[in-house]
């Protein structure tokens, strides 16, 4: 094929023979632009390949070859059309037969006028199709016998020759629509007429975005049609041309399979790591990885370490098998003591300070000793300094040993006061001693919860978080993750996050190795110190409630 502009290739395409390879052989550099321009691609380079997928017809412009005014008309617009034999037209029928006569045209012959016409049997509209069938002697006149209409509609008229016009010669056939006008190949470039557009005679130029893969290229490429590009239609001899058409991680999850899925690394997304795991440093380009599918299930927790001065801060997946056991919480004042209350459920305390009420200006707040037990009740407000209300936490004392305080009448029963700010140091009182599972412990007890991990994952043999004293688990977090392998090491499987580590890959040829029994899927992963802030500031927290306003202390 002789290389043709994109217009022209596109106007004659059939899209029954779809999908086409097309080689670019004249460039086009839109200087000064973006790559692309609202979507469009507007740069293609001198031996770009191209394989159109899809052809989409965005408008028709419509133009007057008389004076080379433009309009535009949508892909469903619903004139008809009809075309002319030239861009002539004539005054009189006596001219149109002349000219069908010295042309050696055989009647009938097909016209049209652009005024109405008026006889005695009726009036016929302007631009309404005749067909002349025959020049006769009709009432001593000689006239032209014309039909109007198709079908049983038929009614014949004689229009006497000195009829005035001006009348426009048609091509033989019915109006045809704009879909049948852009699809016939003999009507490219046709002078056509349309009743319903305001110009006589007009030329059709229709503009079609193309939709196409390129090499490299992530998405589909939209071309405009008009791009001043010549082209050669190479799809005979391309059997051995494969486009390499990349893709994230985040568009095969969005796409859902199939899986397991054998691809390759492209690009890995610049930035400091996310995870302080051995697997992320293999995750370079050229390594090959299998992608098992969405990982189950989709939720998981964040969790930073207790006891130690630098804590170290962890991703929990919800398949983690091991052994969890609540430890009490921390609160040092009694601000932390209302902000941890939930409605419904009794939070009880024991003070691990002695404090003496003098000194905080308060009359309803008694003097604490370490060791006394208060359940807190909810928040209040109390006369403070200067006679000026100030927001107190409101408790109830109770008794030493647990268990005696349901037999106290309720009157006996002493309510304290502590001011917000108040900083005595508590511990939560717990009595719970069962192991949970991390998918119970979640479902019973809100968040955050300080837990002691007391038996191992087993399924994870360097299970960390045994060796801790403690755990707070902080969030739960809803994101999908990807299970994925090595193809090197298929017993090697982490799960990897789209929206925070979207790898480029292409998808690699081969049967993915598929390791015997359930995938071995590491559950913990523990995060980077920069990526554990720069997730707790990020949209997935945007649910979690703010901490309580710092207390006025007046």
């Amino acid at each position: 094929m002789e290389p043709v502009s994109l217009q022209d290739f596109v106007c004659a395409l059939d899209p029954a023979s779809l999908p086409r390879v097309l080689r670019v052989c004249s460039g086009v550099y839109f200087q000064g632009s973006i790559y692309e321009i609202s979507g469009n691609e507007c740069s293609l380079s001198t031996g770009d390949l191209i394989k159109v997928t899809c052809v989409r017809l965005q408008k028709v412009v419509c133009e007057n070859p008389g004076t080379g005014q433009t309009m535009e008309l949508a892909p469903n617009f619903q004139g008809n059309f009809s075309p002319l034999t030239g861009p002539q037209s004539y005054g009189t029928l006596e001219e149109l037969v002349s000219a069908a006569t010295q042309s050696s045209k055989q009647l009938p012959i097909c016209f049209m006028s652009t005024h109405r016409i008026t006889t005695k049997a009726r009036v016929v509209p302007q631009e309404q199709p005749l067909k002349l069938e025959a020049v006769e002697m009709h009432l001593g006149t000689c006239c032209a016998r014309c039909v109007l209409g198709t079908g049983a509609q038929q009614v014949i008229l004689h229009l006497p020759l000195s009829q005035k016009g001006p009348f426009w010669e048609l091509e033989p056939g019915p109006p045809r629509t704009l879909l049948q006008v852009l699809q016939d190949p003999a009507l490219r470039d046709t002078i056509l007429t349309c009743p319903a557009l305001p110009w006589h005679s007009l030329t059709l130029m229709p503009q079609y975005e193309v939709e196409a893969i390129m090499h490299l290229r992530r998405t589909i490429v939209k071309i405009p049609s008009t791009l001043e590009v010549d082209v050669e239609d190479i799809t005979a001899s391309s059997q051995h041309i494969h486009f390499i058409q990349p893709l994230l991680l985040s568009e095969a999850l969005a796409r859902g399979g199939p899986f397991p899925l054998p691809t390759e690394i492209l690009e890995v997304p610049e930035g400091p790591p996310i995870f302080l795991s051995p697997w992320l440093s293999s995750l370079r380009k050229g390594q090959r990885l299998c992608i098992y599918g969405v990982a189950s299930p989709p939720w998981r927790v964040l969790a930073s370490t207790k006891g130690r001065k630098v804590p170290r801060h962890f991703m929990i997946s919800g398949a983690y098998q091991g052994k969890l056991r609540r430890r009490p919480r921390e609160f040092p004042t009694a601000y932390d003591l209302l902000g941890a209350l939930q409605p419904g459920q009794p939070l009880r305390v024991v003070a691990t300070k002695d404090c003496e009420g003098d000194g905080l200006e308060n009359p309803g707040f008694m003097s604490l000793a370490m060791g006394d037990r208060l359940e807190v009740l909810g928040s209040g407000q109390a006369l403070g300094v200067q006679e000026r209300d100030m927001n107190v936490l409101v408790c109830q004392r109770l008794s030493d040993q647990p268990g005696e305080e349901e037999c106290e009448e309720a009157e006996d029963q002493e309510q304290i006061l502590l001011p917000l700010h108040f900083s005595g140091g508590f511990v939560e009182e717990l009595g719970d001693g069962r192991r949970y599972s991390l998918q119970d412990l979640i479902a019973q007890f809100p968040l955050p919860c300080e837990v002691k991990v007391v038996a191992k994952d087993a399924s994870h043999p360097d299970d960390p978080l045994p060796s801790f004293l403690g755990l707070r688990l902080e969030e739960k977090i809803m994101e999908p993750f990807l299970v994925v392998s090595l193809d090197s090491n298929p017993e090697m499987c982490f799960e990897v996050p789209p929206r925070w580590l979207d790898l480029t890959v292409v998808e690699a040829e081969g049967q993915p190795s598929q390791p015997a029994g359930p995938l071995p899927v590491v559950p913990v992963e523990e995060l980077t110190e920069a990526f554990y802030y720069h997730l707790r500031k990020s949209p997935a927290f945007e649910g979690q409630a703010p901490p309580p306003r710092p207390p006025k202390i007046f």
